[in-house]
């Protein structure tokens, strides 16, 4: 489909939502996705908002640890992303070209996203956290060309072999160190590099004009996921259906024109795409970026309420550690809170509506598609569920073992891989690994891996991941049932549940638990904890053993269950030494 005004097709389209935030099933009825045969996010939307009436309105807000604040209007950044997509183009980057981009949250960041997406370079966001290694697999994979990073993440690339014919390298000064030259990086073999400093781009002439159109179907985003059960996918996302897809992002948290929208999420990843770059601007809204070494919930709070803060997203750490500080202290909480990455507990939303009298709201995504389901503005919320399927997605469960509809069953998105029936926000597929897209989608649907079960009113439960569920007693045990009791225990600040064998039962639930701090890690708080679970479980469901332990995690903070699942399987019917067991504890012996 050709648009002559795609701006005003998806504004069309995004206002439908707007207007039936409150009303779900209206929503789902009316909403249509906008699709185009052309479309590149920043020339095609962004610069048409930083254009109009919204010129001089705030698009991004960054402050700083030390008190500064950075401010860059909606027509500023359009310029700066002009110029540097001038000066990329300048030094060689063309259309196509694989360039990671390996930034904190800096202006250069944002700055990078939209003058990339302008010139059609494919970005590979990737977290700072990340190391040689790791960056050998994303340069290999993603056969990358050019990296985005500040000093110190620069030298790791000399590490790195290349791809391609050659790996240059763009050196983005810190915000605190602008005078810092750019670092010498080598090849394995000690080679000398090509080290741009990015700051030349200031010279750059301000206005872009591209030499083509961006076809709709071309590469715009490559992400390797968070890696939970198996090496990282690599993820591959379009310039239309991936910004667009987040129409329905917009949907579930509720995001208006005129927001601040303040998203904790650390770049590199998906979510920082969604609600850190693509939806608020979408709505037209300010982006807010709070910079800080070590989380302070205080300090957080002071700053929501210094830059007037009305959307608020954050994942279920941060939320936890916002409950155990006091959350009276912000005077003004923002008109909507949400919640995505992992289910969020109801101890968490029961206290955060006792302190600012706003419910905080799930939604359920992928690095693979945009938001499906969700509980949305202006619906019942009920406790740990999570939502509903949102505007413009086809949700099916299919029952793993039959591949029938169930009422409890993996949860599948009607998907044709191409043509009008296929999902906008939804991936083309796995990069370079054409058996693993297509058992993804395979019999005309898109498999998530995740179990669910359907409620009265198409509300939709999280059971667990496919690979997650487990049986004991021929019961099948979802480990976030049990977890989201466990962390309701004022002793346990973190926790996960795995199969552990059994003679008998061929496997029982076994609680690996990180304690919450002056709790001491005794037979006292092994019998409170277990005694907990018993009050609020059925007995089939029971924790039967509990350990103090790590939890392994992966780089982006998704706990590696399949690690502790090993650990328990090597183990065999071995105890641990830092495990209780209930039959050996007196107060638990019946």
């Amino acid at each position: 489909m050709t648009s002559t005004d795609p701006a005003a097709e998806l504004r069309a389209a995004r206002d439908l939502l707007v207007d039936h935030q409150q009303d779900w099933r209206r929503a789902r009825e009316t909403f249509r996705w906008p699709r185009f045969e052309h479309f590149n996010f920043a020339l095609d939307w962004f610069d048409v908002v930083a254009a109009g009436e919204r010129a001089d309105q705030d698009a991004l807000v960054i402050s700083e640890a030390d008190g500064t604040v950075l401010r860059r209007s909606y027509a500023e950044l359009a310029r700066s992303s002009d110029r540097l997509a001038n000066w990329l183009t300048s030094i060689g980057v063309a259309r196509g070209d694989r360039m990671i981009l390996m930034l904190g949250n800096q202006v250069e960041l944002w700055e990078v996203m939209l003058a990339g997406i302008k010139i059609g370079a494919v970005l590979i966001p990737t977290t700072t956290q990340m190391g040689a290694n790791d960056l050998q697999d994303r340069v290999t994979r993603g056969r990358a060309r050019w990296a985005v990073a500040g000093a110190d993440d620069l030298v790791k690339f000399s590490a790195v072999r290349p791809a391609e014919d050659s790996l240059t390298m763009i050196h983005v000064p810190g915000v605190h160190t602008p005078e810092t030259p750019a670092p010498e990086v080598t090849s394995p073999d000690g080679t000398p590099r090509t080290v741009h400093r990015i700051d030349a781009a200031s010279a750059a002439p301000d206005e872009f004009t591209p030499t083509q159109v961006t076809d709709a179907d071309e590469t715009q985003l490559l992400y390797f996921t968070s890696g939970t059960t198996t090496l990282p996918k690599l993820v591959e996302h379009t310039h239309a259906s991936y910004p667009v897809g987040h129409l329905s992002t917009l949907y579930w948290i509720g995001l208006q024109p005129g927001d601040v929208h303040l998203n904790v999420a650390g770049p590199g990843w998906a979510k920082h795409a969604w609600s850190n770059f693509f939806t608020p601007w979408l709505a037209e809204a300010t982006i807010f970026v709070h910079n800080y070494t070590r989380f302070d919930a205080a300090t957080l709070m002071e700053q929501m309420d210094a830059h007037g803060v009305t959307s608020f997203c954050a994942p279920p750490t941060v939320w936890r550690m916002l409950i155990q500080a006091d959350l009276t202290a912000l005077r003004n909480p923002p008109r909507v809170t949400v919640s995505a990455g992992e289910p969020l507990n109801a101890e968490v939303i029961d206290q955060v509506e006792r302190a600012w009298g706003r419910t905080v709201r799930d939604g359920y995504g992928q690095t693979e598609t945009t938001l499906q389901v969700a509980n949305t503005p202006g619906q019942q919320l009920v406790r740990g569920s999570m939502g509903r399927p949102l505007p413009g997605f086809d949700v099916v469960l299919i029952d793993p073992t039959t591949g029938a509809e169930a009422e409890e069953g993996e949860l599948c998105l009607r998907a044709a891989q191409t043509g009008e029936d296929r999902p906008v926000g939804l991936m083309r597929g796995y990069h370079g690994d054409a058996e693993r897209t297509a058992e993804v989608f395979a019999d005309g649907l898109y498999h998530t891996g995740d179990v669910v079960r359907r409620e009265a009113d198409d509300v939709l439960t999280y059971v667990g991941r496919n690979d997650d569920v487990f049986k004991a007693s021929d019961y099948r045990i979802s480990p976030f049932e049990l977890e989201s009791v466990l962390v309701e225990h004022p002793a346990v600040a973190e926790a996960a549940v795995v199969p552990a064998p059994d003679p008998v039962r061929l496997a029982v639930p076994k609680a690996c638990v990180v304690l919450a701090a002056d709790w001491d890690w005794d037979a006292e708080t092994a019998t409170s904890i277990l005694a907990h679970c018993r009050e609020q479980l059925p007995p089939f469901k029971r924790v039967r053993r509990i350990e103090r332990t790590e939890l392994p995690k992966t780089i982006s903070g998704k706990i590696r269950r399949v690690e502790l699942r090993d650990v328990e399987q090597a183990r065999g019917e071995e105890q641990a030494a830092a495990e209780f067991r209930e039959q050996d504890l007196p107060g638990l012996r019946h």
